[in-house]
Order: C-alpha cells, then sequence, then structure tokens
C-alpha cells in the first residue's frame, strides 16, 4: 500500500517533534498561542427570519440568531518563553538545510521571541519580520487599536534558502498613474507589510476555530518559500489553513495539535481526502508480555 503523503497528528507536539527526523522538512509556519492571558472562544451563529427576532436587517427585516456551536482553547502561560524555546529548538533540528521557518505571532510577546529566535537560529539567519494589517474587531477608546500581527521569519542558512520571487502574487500599486498601464496592469510584489483581510464571520472560509488565519496569507507563504511536492510543517495547526494552502499549491503536509477541538475542524475541512493519514500520537513505547 502506498504511503499517503499527508499526515494530521493529535497529540503534543514537543514528542511528536523529537520524533521526527533531522533536516526533513523545507518549511515550517507555526501560528503558537498568543498568551493573551485568557480563554479564546468563537460562537458560530445563523440568522434565520423572524419577526421578533434579535437582529435587524436591509429594508428593517427581522432575523433571530442561532448558535451552531463553539470552539475555545486557553491561551495563558506563566513562562511562555519557557513553553516555546524548546519546540523551536526542535523546530531547528527538523528544519531542512534551506529551509525556512514563519513565526506568527502578535505585539505582546513578538519583542521577547525574536530575542529567543536569535539566540536559537542566530541573528544572521533572520530574514524579515512581516506585519501582516487588517482592519476588523474592536476599536480602544484609551490608545491606538492594534490591528496587526507580526511573522518573524528565519532560514537555516542565510546563504541558501528558498524564495520564490515569481510564484508570489501580485497586488495593486497604491499610485498605479505613476508607474504606468504596464506595470499597473501587472501589479507590484508585497513587501514586508501585507495588507489583508481577517477570515469574514459570515465567509465560506471560516470554519469556526477560533483564531483560523486567512487563507490568502498561508498561500502567499508557501508558494514563496517552498517547491512543489516539498513538505510543509504547522505544529500549532488550529484549523488546518497551512494544509489547505498546500494541497491548493501541489505541497506535502504535515498537521499537529493536541486540541480534539481542532481535530474536529481539521476533520470537517478534509473530509474524503484519501491522502491524509490520520495519527492519534501516543509518545509512551508499546511493550509486549511474554
Amino acid at each position: 500500500m502506498t504511503e499517503k503523503p499527508n499526515r494530521i497528528i493529535l497529540g503534543d507536539n514537543l514528542p511528536v517533534l523529537r520524533a521526527m527526523p533531522e533536516a526533513s522538512v523545507p518549511l515550517i509556519y507555526i501560528d503558537p498561542p498568543f498568551n493573551t492571558g485568557r480563554a479564546q472562544r468563537r460562537t458560530r451563529l445563523r440568522t434565520v427570519a423572524a419577526e421578533e427576532g434579535d437582529r435587524v436587517g436591509f429594508q428593517g427585516k427581522r432575523y433571530r440568531s442561532v448558535a451552531l456551536g463553539s470552539s475555545a482553547f486557553a491561551d495563558a502561560f506563566d513562562d511562555y518563553l519557557g513553553f516555546l524555546e524548546p519546540r523551536l529548538v526542535e523546530a531547528r533540528r527538523v528544519l531542512a538545510g534551506n529551509g525556512t521557518i514563519y513565526l506568527h505571532l502578535d505585539y505582546r510577546e513578538v519583542h521577547y521571541v525574536k530575542v529567543l529566535m536569535d539566540a536559537i537560529f542566530g541573528r544572521a539567519s533572520f530574514l524579515n519580520e512581516i506585519i501582516w494589517a487588517y482592519d476588523f474587531g474592536g476599536r480602544a477608546k484609551d490608545r491606538w487599536p492594534p490591528k496587526h500581527d507580526n511573522i518573524l521569519v528565519y532560514v537555516k542558512n542565510p546563504g541558501d534558502y528558498v524564495f520564490n520571487l515569481e510564484a508570489i502574487d501580485r497586488i495593486p500599486y497604491m499610485a498605479p498613474g505613476l508607474v504606468g498601464a504596464e506595470k499597473a496592469a501587472r501589479g507590484k510584489l508585497p513587501t514586508d507589510t501585507w495588507w489583508h483581510t481577517i477570515v469574514p464571520t459570515s465567509g465560506r472560509e471560516r470554519t469556526g476555530y477560533p483564531t483560523q488565519k486567512p487563507l490568502g496569507i498561508l498561500t502567499r507563504i508557501v508558494l514563496a518559500s517552498s517547491r512543489p511536492g516539498d513538505l510543509v510543517l504547522d505544529f500549532f495547526a488550529g484549523s488546518g489553513t497551512t494544509g489547505e494552502a498546500c494541497r491548493r499549491t501541489g505541497r506535502r503536509f504535515i498537521l499537529i495539535d493536541e486540541n480534539p477541538e481542532a481535530l474536529a475542524v481539521m476533520a470537517r475541512r478534509f473530509a474524503g481526502d484519501a491522502s491524509i493519514a490520520w495519527i492519534n500520537f501516543d509518545p509512551a513505547p508499546h511493550t509486549t508480555e511474554s
């Protein structure tokens, strides 16, 4: 029987990483918990027409909200760097010689994790800090509203890594009249600041997972920093968006998460995909009694 090229693993990512071969993964993307200090929860809603509904829509028509389900995970660590460090050490070990890692964070921890990554990978291996800017959600009244995430990009070997310039999606010029019709029609390459909407609440892409990231962000990363057929690893897989980006671009993937709710979301998202091996990882060695 042919081995399945893709794997989704339920388990603690640290022992899973320790069991993986050295220098075996060309691209790693991770979106670890942001250490917000509170539980992350999202409730999925559907609206139905109802005369006594709790919402008012177009032309004054009323609708009632129906809860379809909710999901949550704890996002608080007393020692966040102590939690991440052994996992990042293993990530460097399993990263291929010409590999790249993208580490998705926010303003609370990015400065501390940058210092940690410099220690693990070396400052010369730091390639970029990408700012993903968006414009939805709450609006603070006592400070500038935080509307961006930070993505740290490191390579294992600063003299040898994959960056597919021509494969990257192009974006519109902000002032197309200044560059001429030909350039304006082609668009420009993104910089280290990415303007991209969050996953729409009622969009088809939405899975209901609390911290789901947009497919457009992950597709850009996969296209830029891996080659067709390469293996991509995400060991904080969540809703499985990394795997979806790989499926659409001809890459293989390993997704790891210890949250059963994440596995349930991925099971719905990848239902019917025969290329995926579903694994419940048990780090304890098995023995047989004689």
